[in-house]
């Protein structure tokens, strides 16, 4: 299985999932899709489905296109996310795959839109799985709850995405770390994984490197709305239960307005 981060628009990313044995490929999210086309072209693959994690424009704004780029493609987007382009709606646990090696199931995961589905990939054994989580979960954050509940966001990350293998490899729908552990860390200003890790994306983005994928277990030490269930960041955001934190969290996330230095710097 190989996997290929392509980035579009301004901080958005699309992917490639390749079988390395047929070269057949997926792609998620594929909003510029003549880039996501000359992507695999570029290692001989051949992309036969698309993969939508959400309605929104800039994950789902690319389909009709793909589909008229490549007739007969299968378009796949959760079945009451209203996704555009859409030819095969899937469901909580419906199971797809590609080529002989890669097998994927999808993971109904709401908040962000009420119908926003995982990906849940697995290839050839001795693989680390991975796993596309377009808004619902990015690295050190996760996305606004336009369409849901603090309960449903909860259980999104750290019930459904939470669930998985700690090994899993995250692939998010934006590169936003850097901002996401810069917050994380007025929450958690002890933490040293945070730390740590915002030291290492900061090195990364200065390098013009992508700081994805992150992994399940990197985001439960590093991820504060996936570290609500225990009591020491729930008294730290002054909450009684894991879905209070997590609506408190996201509340001081939608307020904040960045590093005191960046704010400074601005004035």
């Amino acid at each position: 299985m190989k996997i290929v981060p392509i980035p579009c628009l301004e901080d958005n990313y699309a992917y490639l999932i390749v079988d390395e044995a047929t070269k057949k490929a997926a792609a998620v999210d594929p909003v510029e899709p003549e880039k996501i086309i000359q992507a695999a072209s570029e290692i001989g693959a051949s992309v036969n489905a698309v993969l939508t994690t959400h309605h929104h424009w800039d994950h789902a704004g690319g389909n009709e296109k793909m589909g008229l780029l490549i007739p007969g493609i299968k378009v796949y987007g959760g079945s009451i996310d209203n996704v555009k382009g859409c030819t095969d709606k899937v469901e909580n646990g419906d199971k797809l795959s590609i080529g002989n090696e890669i097998n994927i199931l999808c993971l109904h995961a709401p908040c962000h839109t009420k119908g926003h589905i995982s990906y849940y990939v697995t290839g050839k054994d001795g693989e680390d799985p991975a796993v596309f989580t377009g808004d619902t979960l990015f690295v050190a954050g996760c996305g606004k709850f336009f369409e849901g509940t603090a309960e449903q966001m909860h259980q999104s990350l750290c019930v459904t995405l939470g669930s998985l293998p700690k090994p899993t490899r995250v692939y998010c729908g934006h590169e936003y770390t850097v901002k996401n552990l810069q917050f994380a860390l007025t929450v958690e200003p002890e933490n040293e994984k945070i730390k740590q890790k915002l030291s290492w994306v900061q090195e990364q983005r200065h390098k013009g490197e992508p700081t994805i994928p992150s992994t399940i277990e990197d985001e439960f030490e590093t991820n504060p709305f996936m570290r609500v269930d225990l009591p020491e960041l729930q008294a730290k955001v002054g909450a009684t239960s894991p879905v209070q934190a997590i609506g408190e969290v996201r509340k001081r996330k939608d307020n904040w307005r960045g590093p005191a230095a960046v704010r400074e710097s601005m004035l």
